[in-house]
């Protein structure tokens, strides 16, 4: 469904401030794929959801969706494949325009304008069924400007625009990041129930370790714009996420990464099948000849919180 070859990107080519936000990407998705994305800031996340969006052009490399590529296309131009939620709640909304104004437009993404009728009342009636999905009571709202709905009132509205052609492939950008707990709670199950019911191809974006081992069926971590880690198997148990990651079956994307946290090396390592190879932390593997190794630091460091740490690490550690 998505092919993403050899990619490279960096902004500020030949200045003081040249920054490689890609290097060398290699990303594919099958269809009913449910990826979620993490790494720290300036991992490349967003800008890698860029780039297959046609928001940056890629400096090398090339991007197929659905078998065709888009490398050169416009952004615009794949909006008709694409759904797409922003981070900020303000994004991918009309705030002046109503409700069922929004629907509309979402309904004729990526269709020739004409001079028909706006919204039929058979339209309508549609748009009441779809926003009575979201359980948010946005189906008797339709005539409400949506910049007078709440963050997460706007951020549900946005998630049922995206998916309301079923698209090719769902770019959801920490979509949740600038709600308050409870709320982004909401919108993350709302996320699931959505994706699993239209069997979406999705990469979701998203900073919460916790829910990126709880949510879908494939995890990948990205630092310093390559990807670390890509883990893929049966959703863990929600009941102990730092110990039922052990028993996810993955790969390291690349096989030569120094061991630089003890306690990140125990927490992918252990029981994890072909994973790491065998022998202690720090030590040669007497059957390869190759040394452990774990992720960076500040990737494995920016998605756990401390207390989190306190608990993988190994004694003395």
């Amino acid at each position: 469904m998505l092919a993403v070859n050899g990619v490279f990107k960096t902004f500020n080519r030949g200045t003081v401030n040249e920054k490689t936000a890609l290097h060398n990407v290699n990303l594919h998705l099958k269809e009913g794929d449910f990826v979620t994305l993490i790494g720290g800031n300036g991992a490349g996340k967003s800008t890698l959801l860029n780039c297959i969006a046609g928001l940056h052009e890629v400096d090398s490399g090339s991007i197929l969706i659905d078998g065709k590529d888009v490398t050169k296309l416009p952004e615009h131009k794949r909006a008709g494949i694409l759904g797409r939620v922003f981070q900020d709640p303000m994004e991918g909304t009309a705030a002046n325009m109503w409700l069922e104004e929004n629907m509309a437009l979402a309904f004729r993404r990526g269709q020739r304008r004409t001079l028909k009728w706006g919204i039929s009342g058979k339209e309508r009636e549609l748009y009441r069924t779809l926003l009575s999905r979201l359980e948010l009571g946005l189906e008797n709202r339709l005539n409400v400007k949506v910049g007078m709905l709440s963050g997460g009132q706007r951020q549900a509205v946005t998630l049922l625009m995206a998916i309301l052609k079923r698209p090719k492939l769902l770019l959801l950008d920490e979509h949740t990041a600038a709600l308050d707990p409870k709320t982004a709670a909401k919108v993350l199950a709302l996320t699931e129930k959505f994706i699993g019911q239209e069997k979406l191809t999705t990469l979701m974006v998203i900073h919460n370790m916790r829910d990126a081992i709880r949510f879908g069926n494939r995890l990948i971590m990205m630092h310093e714009g390559r990807i670390l880690l890509d883990i893929e198997g049966e959703a863990p148990s929600k009941s102990s996420p730092l110990r039922t990651c052990y028993s996810v079956s993955g790969r390291p994307a690349e096989p030569n990464l120094p061991m630089t946290a003890s306690f990140c090396l125990e927490f992918f390592s252990r029981k994890t099948a072909g994973l790491f190879p065998s022998g202690g932390a720090g030590q040669k593997d007497d059957n390869q000849g190759k040394g452990k190794y774990c992720l960076p630091l500040p990737a494995c460091a920016a998605m756990f919180h401390q207390s989190d740490c306190d608990k993988a690490a190994p004694a003395g550690g």
